[in-house]
């Protein structure tokens, strides 16, 4: 349910773009993301970091783009979300004891040190590749190519990085951990 919350925006964003273009399709992803902000306040939860950021992205460069009328604002954001998270994924490595990954995962996880610092590493290296692929696809092709890579490109390049960090962690897991992984499999 939560995954289907927060892909909602990108699905809207998509479907009405396919509908109205480019503008109405940018007011209703800014629309939806201060509804679900909104919503969550009064339910009485506090919104998590990632969409304060994209609120926050969103309103700022799709504001830009609807106030200024041009569609590259909105194509930078996924570029400036990615990269603002992979410096964040790069800081918190250089200055914590802890790195962010470790500080999501560390209650369901248990990773030496080592293979905390890989995790995060990689993290941060996805999102900046992420975040310049994005730039290339908004540059050099056409808004319906780069709108299609937005909703499927993406989504499949995250599916299989995230695939890969499971092979990542399994290096680091006991063997008792991985014996008990298959059991439950």
């Amino acid at each position: 349910m939560k995954l289907c919350y927060d892909f909602l925006p990108l699905l809207l964003f998509f479907a009405t773009y396919k509908l109205y273009g480019i503008f109405v399709a940018t007011g209703v992803a800014i629309a939806t993301i201060v509804l679900q902000v909104g919503f969550l306040y009064l339910r009485g939860k506090k919104p998590e970091i990632m969409q304060w950021i994209t609120l926050a992205m969103v309103s700022l460069l799709g504001g830009a783009t609807l106030f200024f009328r041009n569609e590259l604002f909105i194509k930078w954001k996924p570029t400036a979300v990615y990269w603002l998270l992979g410096l964040v994924f790069a800081i918190s490595q250089a200055v914590s004891k802890k790195n962010l990954v470790q500080k999501m995962l560390e209650k369901s996880l248990s990773l030496p040190a080592k293979g905390w610092a890989l995790l995060n590493t990689s993290w941060y290296t996805f999102f900046f590749i992420m975040g310049a692929l994005n730039l290339a696809v908004a540059s050099w092709f056409d808004t319906d190519t780069w709108v299609n890579f937005k909703l499927f490109g993406t989504l499949g390049f995250t599916l299989f990085f995230a695939l890969i960090q499971g092979a990542l962690i399994s290096r680091f897991l006991s063997p008792t951990l991985k014996e008990e992984e298959n059991t439950h499999s």
